[in-house]
Formats: structure tokens, C-alpha cells, sequence
């Protein structure tokens, strides 16, 4: 699992810094080199929820093959593909075969390993998966300016081979034993159809304009869709999302800090690319440099939370990372001197990590195993699609600022006002929270749990 989501977390960071390179050689716009990001996440984005619960229903096991199958022949096709359109269409190739691999990864090892030891597993997994992470800004850059950024995907074909053969050698099945082996089609596709047209939009919106006749109506068929399938979901027998998921207080605010935590990442990472090379003038391999110090820290969230699980509820960890993260994120927009900058940068990947990561760690604390995949796909979701909408309206944020202000204080006020909605996240889940606890519906918090970490009723720690 960890392999596998290396791989993935690798290819995303990575190929963020060689959109320059591959609009270069392949003679394009470097709007139109956007859409091998585009596509990839527009791809991911749709069928987490899907990816989850084909898992849960038909069998991880089989869905992790053909999730790590995909990839892997999406990276060979990515690696040799002669133009702009078919690299896009082998990015989908890859989007559709991470967005089967990252939620079922999360619920085999949920799966696999009992209470005590799981949230330690998760944490061990999104460790080395961070180490993608890390790396990325730097392998994209270092293979950018080196031989060239198709090695970016000649280096993830033989990795994502090693994490199939590991998979067909040692990962075991499993699936929701009390899912009957059907899918619910049209939900599906009405999921796919409201997610893609979000997603779409948020992605092009600010190139076609988020007044043009093509925004408004992708938007317009995202909440028509959206509205129909929550619906569909509460009145079929065997629901794609159980939507009593929602009605699980610690899932929904566990869930809502880590999007928040993503956003603040997405945004924090997309800013400092910007002012690392606009402002600082540095190069893309000097840049990549630079994101290891934060990199390296979010590679301890993963561990750090395994740590914290047995002694902390899940909702007081998330509301620690977000002040971490929102402090960092303000602290960052008024540092000048350049010895400090790359501390506090660190500083912001220790509260933004622990907060996307634990995320998918702490909500498989408060689901039934069963339908792990479900609540992550879920999960995953919400990141991916709140952290693209985040990305928008940052750029969005700049490109008004910046000839009135100047870039770089256009780049201090996007972080502030991320950091300022973060350290606000942080609070209100502290003050839901104890209002759930004085209504007795979720334990206290306690320093010294006897066993792992929950913030689940009883009623909803069972397998029903």
C-alpha cells in the first residue's frame, strides 16, 4: 500500500514543476500543458467515491490490482506519448487507476490490522507515501532541467509494477460482507457527473471566466446533479454513500478539518511556488530544494499521528493541526529574511500534513471496517474537490490583487486569510465538540485513552 501511494503522491508533486518542460517541447500553451494536471484531477476527483465502494463491494483486493494496472499503463503511456493529446488521455488513465488505489489502499490495511495496531499501520503508510511528497518538487524539477520530465513517468512504470506484484503476492481480500455483489449504476454515474462538472469548473473556470455561459452551466449541472443523487442515495436499498455517515459527528467534523487542512496545503504550496521563482527568482531545481524542509516534516505527520491516536481524540489532533497550520501560514506571509522563510515553511508542513493525513487515518477510527473504503473514497473526495476549490480562488486572489498591490503582497494575503479560515476551522470544531460532549453524544477528551483513539457513540462504532 505504502508503494502504491508513493507512486501517486510522487506523480502529483512531481509533475507540478515540469508543466514548463513539457509545454516546451511539445509546442503548446502552458494553459494547454495545464490540462495534464487537469485531467488527472478531474479523473481522481469523480471516482474516489466510486473507487472506494467497487472496493467494498466486489473485493479490495481485485480493485487494488486493477487500480495499481492502470497506473502503471498510464505512466508507459505518459512516458511515450507523442503530443499533448494523448499524454492527457494517459493522465486519465492515471487518475482513474489512483482514484481506485488511494481509498482502497486506506481500507485494506484498515482491514488487515486490528483496532490497536491500525491507526499506527495508516500511519506508517502515509509516512512513506509522504516521502512521494517530499520528493516530488524536487524530482519534478531535478528531471525537468536533467534529461527531461517523461523520466518523471519512466521512474513511476516500474514502482507502480513492484506495488502490483507486491499486491498479487501478500494483500489478502476483503469487502462489506453485508453488500449484496451490485453497484448502484446511476448513482454512480450521477455522482461522476456532479463531481466532474464541479471539478471542471473550478479547474477552467478562471481561463473561460466565472461569468461565461460555459461556467455557469457546468456549475448549474454540479448542484442539479449533486441535489438529485443525495436524494437517489437516502431512498435506494444499497446506497453508494450510506448517508448516515453524516449523521456520525466526529466523521463530518473530521472530515471538514482535513478538507480545510488540504486547502490550506494546496494553497500554501501553489503561493510559494509562485514566490520562490517570481519573486526570489530561484530555479525549479533551487525551488524543489527549498520544499524539502516543509516536504520532510509532512513526512513525519503520518507517524506523529499514530503517535497522537492512542492519546488524543481525533477531533482535538485535527483542531491542533489547524492552529499549527493556520499560525504557520500567517507567521510565513510576513517573514523577510530568507533564513527564517525556510523554518517557518517547515513549520506550515507540520500542521498542514498531520491535518490532510490524519484525516483519512482518524476517519477510519469512527466508521465500521466494512465500509472503510466507502468513508474513505468519502473522504478523499472532500479533500481533493474542497482543495481544488481552494487553488481557484487563490489564483483567482492573485491575479485581482497583483496589479494593484504588487505579487508579493498579493502572495502575503492569500496566506493570511487561509491561515486566519484554518485557526477559525480549528476553533469551531473545538466549540462543536464540546457541545457534543456536554450532550453526551461523543466522550471527553483524554490524554491517556486505554485503547485507540475514537470520537464515535457506541451506536456508531457497530458494524451497523
Amino acid at each position: 500500500m505504502a508503494v502504491a501511494l508513493f507512486c501517486i503522491q510522487l506523480d502529483f508533486f512531481a509533475l507540478n514543476l515540469a508543466i514548463p518542460g513539457i509545454s516546451a517541447e511539445l509546442d503548446v500553451s502552458v494553459s494547454a500543458a495545464q490540462w495534464t494536471l487537469s485531467a488527472y484531477m478531474l479523473a481522481l476527483g469523480c471516482l474516489f467515491i466510486v473507487g472506494g465502494r467497487i472496493g467494498d463491494v466486489f473485493g479490495r483486493r481485485g480493485a487494488l490490482l486493477a487500480g495499481n494496472t492502470l497506473f502503471a499503463a498510464g505512466s508507459v503511456g505518459c512516458a511515450l506519448a507523442p503530443g499533448l493529446g494523448l499524454l492527457v488521455a494517459a493522465r486519465i488513465v492515471q487518475g482513474v487507476g489512483a482514484a481506485l488505489v488511494f481509498p482502497v489502499s486506506v481500507a485494506v490495511v484498515s482491514n488487515v490490522f486490528p483496532a490497536e495496531s491500525r491507526a499506527r499501520a495508516l500511519g506508517a503508510v502515509f509516512g512513506i507515501a509522504n516521502i512521494g511528497t517530499a520528493l516530488g518538487p524536487f524530482v519534478g524539477g531535478g528531471l525537468t532541467e536533467g534529461p527531461g520530465w517523461r523520466w518523471i513517468f519512466w521512474l513511476l512504470a516500474p514502482l507502480s509494477a513492484l506495488a502490483l506484484l507486491t499486491g498479487v503476492l501478500f494483500v489478502p481480500d476483503s469487502r462489506d460482507a453485508g453488500a449484496p455483489r451490485q453497484l448502484d449504476v446511476p448513482g454512480a454515474l450521477t455522482v461522476v457527473g456532479c463531481l466532474g462538472s464541479l471539478t471542471l469548473t473550478v479547474e477552467r473556470g478562471s481561463a473561460w471566466g466565472w461569468g461565461s455561459a460555459r461556467t455557469l452551466v457546468l456549475l448549474g449541472a454540479a448542484v442539479g446533479l449533486g441535489a438529485y443523487f443525495v436524494r437517489r442515495e437516502g431512498r435506494v436499498t444499497h446506497p453508494l454513500v450510506d448517508l448516515r455517515l453524516f449523521r456520525n459527528p466526529p466523521f463530518v467534523l473530521v472530515t471538514a478539518m482535513g478538507s480545510v487542512a488540504n486547502m490550506g496545503y494546496g494553497v500554501t504550496v501553489f503561493v510559494a511556488t509562485l514566490y520562490l521563482q517570481g519573486v526570489r527568482g530561484l530555479s525549479a531545481l533551487t525551488a524543489g530544494l527549498v520544499f524539502l524542509a516543509p516536504a520532510l516534516v509532512v513526512v513525519g505527520a503520518g507517524p506523529l499521528g499514530a503517535r497522537l491516536a492512542p492519546r488524543m481524540r481525533p477531533t482535538a489532533v485535527m483542531a491542533l493541526a489547524g492552529v499549527v497550520a493556520g499560525t504557520g501560514m500567517i507567521t510565513l506571509s510576513l517573514v523577510t529574511a530568507w533564513w527564517l522563510y525556510v523554518p517557518v515553511f517547515a513549520w506550515c508542513g507540520l500542521g498542514l500534513g498531520l491535518g490532510w493525513t490524519f484525516a483519512t487515518v482518524a476517519t477510519q477510527q469512527v466508521v465500521p471496517p466494512a465500509r472503510a473504503g466507502e468513508a474513505s473514497g468519502v473522504v478523499l473526495t472532500a479533500l481533493v474537490t474542497l482543495g481544488a476549490v481552494a487553488l481557484a480562488a487563490a489564483a483567482s486572489a492573485i491575479a485581482a490583487l497583483t496589479p494593484e498591490r504588487g505579487a508579493e503582497a498579493a502572495y502575503d494575503a492569500v496566506l493570511r486569510v487561509g491561515g486566519g479560515v484554518i485557526l477559525l476551522a480549528a476553533g469551531v470544531v473545538l466549540v462543536v465538540r464540546h457541545r457534543l460532549v456536554v450532550s453526551g453524544r461523543v466522550p471527553p477528551l483524554s490524554v491517556h485513552a486505554p485503547r485507540p483513539a475514537t470520537d464515535a457513540p457506541d451506536r456508531d462504532r457497530s458494524a451497523d
